[in-house]
């Protein structure tokens, strides 16, 4: 065979292949590996990012407040189930799951209120928006706007069974309240002139006797409660104070607003309501009083009054006997309106 003059080239040793532009590249079996250390490194480097995101989630989680919606009663559950996306089928199973969630909120550290979910007043919510109200996003939506107008109660680990009588009273509360504020407001219009200032002075004047009221009862545990027929329904508002201690009695919110609002509309609208106190002191009897609605005040009642009035079937006017261990004793003189 004639010889080229040309150096013959074996492929097969290393370092002979070429790359781009014709220079050298290193074989395959050449290129150096990463060490096990390199490999273990960048491993616990995306396991420390990793957990710490995941530790700041968790610590933002417990800023982030939570709502639950509750069926609190069988009629509002079976309404919900016609819905394909609720699936749920038993009320009890049901109510054992809600209370397993807010359990598992708490332990969170997530502060957690809950509302009553109405399943009427959430196919008028989603009609309103116009929302498909067979979705759980629509539900979440309708319980963000419960959470919005108020009437929840903050979850403490209170049992189901004690949360739900306790959330059943606050909604009763707040649909009083939104009534009442609304045939307040109603009072204020003469024709088409709107005059606010006969429900501001209605509500101010409550307010004041009120205050009256307690401060009359002296110290103790008072249960007050006014009720005022507006428009065939009864608006029954309820309040305890707490006048144990020095001071100013303790007159709670938003049970204090509802109760004023009420006995606003009965002084604005003169209607024949009446309020009653029960008072609770210790190693003495208990005590009840009453007041009648009149030209814008309070008229204590007399004894004999108070007795016929708590012991009279409401429905039938048959006397009822009276209670064990309490005295009936007629209202106290408020004097004038402030």
């Amino acid at each position: 065979m004639a010889h080229t003059g040309q150096r013959s080239e074996d492929w097969s040793r290393p370092g002979r292949h070429r790359g781009k532009h014709g220079k050298p590249k290193p074989h395959p079996k050449t290129a150096k590996p990463k060490t096990t250390k390199q490999k273990t490194a960048r491993t616990n480097s995306r396991t420390r990012h990793r957990t710490r995101s995941q530790t700041a989630r968790r610590a933002l989680r417990k800023e982030v407040p939570s709502t639950v919606a509750l069926l609190a009663d069988e009629r509002d559950f079976a309404a919900m189930r016609h819905y394909a996306s609720f699936v749920f089928d038993d009320h009890g199973v049901y109510l054992r799951q809600m209370e397993g969630l807010l359990k598992a909120l708490a332990a969170k550290g997530v502060h957690t209120t809950v509302a009553l979910f109405d399943p009427v007043a959430y196919e008028e919510f989603c009609a309103d928006t116009r929302l498909d109200p067979d979705t759980p996003a629509s539900r979440t939506r309708y319980t963000a706007e419960l959470a919005a107008a108020g009437g929840t109660v903050i979850y403490e680990g209170q049992p189901i069974d004690r949360l739900v009588p306790r959330l059943i009273g606050v909604a009763d509360e707040q649909a009083t309240w939104e009534y009442a504020t609304a045939l307040l407001s109603r009072a204020g219009h003469r024709g088409e002139c709107r005059d606010d200032t006969t429900a501001r002075a209605a509500f101010d004047r409550a307010g004041a006797a009120l205050r009256k009221v307690v401060e009359a009862a002296g110290p103790g545990v008072h249960h007050l409660v006014c009720s005022v027929p507006a428009d065939g329904t009864p608006l029954v508002a309820v309040l305890h104070a707490d006048a144990r201690e020095a001071g100013p009695p303790k007159l709670p919110e938003p049970s204090g607003l509802v109760f004023r609002t009420v006995l606003a509309c009965g002084f604005a609208l003169s209607s024949p309501g009446g309020l009653v106190l029960r008072t609770i002191v210790a190693d003495a009897p208990e005590t009840v009083r009453g007041w009648a609605l009149h030209d814008g005040w309070l008229r204590p009642l007399s004894e004999a009054e108070v007795f016929t009035a708590y012991c009279t079937d409401a429905e039938t006017g048959e006397p009822i006997p009276p209670e064990h261990g309490v005295e009936y004793r007629a209202g106290i003189p408020l004097g004038s309106p402030e």
